[in-house]
């Protein structure tokens, strides 16, 4: 009795962990702390880690992709409920979080490590990345700079990075870059319901 209790609990535990499991992409366009105040927003969207990717250091820090000599990208590691939200969703609404036609950075900040990235996993995701490109491309008079490129690594940033627009709205970068793209994201998704 007791191995068949055992063997229940263990098939709803598996059941439950299954049922709560997100799905992930990594996404870097501009500034980190911009691309997770911008995906909170966005319903379906559970967990947002911001980090590097894209480069060749293992285990860098801030201050060494801001010499850009790693490789990385500033980007943001998105979990999902794919229930609530779609790949393309997400996909879509990143190229209206920032400039897909810019080189070189996002606004005034400048350097390869806010170029725009989209790191895919599987073969799923670089399909999805390719064909939401495709599509955006029709709507710009410039050329899409974004790479696509397979995740090799993902490195979490220091915690002071995580949730950072949250935690200091009032902070200069936040009020002056975060604040008008959020509101800018706020109305459109309203729009959008």
């Amino acid at each position: 009795m007791l191995r068949l209790f055992s063997l229940i609990l263990i098939m709803t535990t598996v059941a439950t962990s299954s049922a709560l499991k997100a799905d992930s992409v990594v996404l870097g366009g501009g500034c980190f702390w911009c691309l997770d105040a911008a995906y909170q927003l966005l319903p379906g969207v559970t967990h947002i880690t911001c980090g590097y990717a894209g480069g060749t250091k293992a285990n860098p820090t801030y201050e060494e992709v801001c010499t850009e000599t790693t490789g990385h990208a500033e980007v943001v590691k998105i979990e999902y409920d794919p229930k609530k939200v779609s790949l393309n969703d997400i996909l879509s609404y990143f190229w209206h979080v920032h400039n897909p036609t810019q080189v070189g950075g996002q606004g005034n900040d400048m350097g390869d490590q806010y170029r725009s990235i989209i790191l895919y996993t599987n073969e799923d995701q670089k399909k999805a990345a390719e064909k939401s490109k495709a599509d955006i491309a029709k709507q710009f008079d410039a050329s899409i700079t974004t790479e696509i490129i397979p995740l090799k690594h993902f490195w979490a940033a220091e915690d002071y990075h995580q949730d950072y627009f949250t935690k200091h709205p009032n902070q200069g970068y936040c009020s002056v870059v975060i604040r008008p793209k959020i509101d800018k994201l706020k109305h459109m998704l309203s729009g959008q319901k």
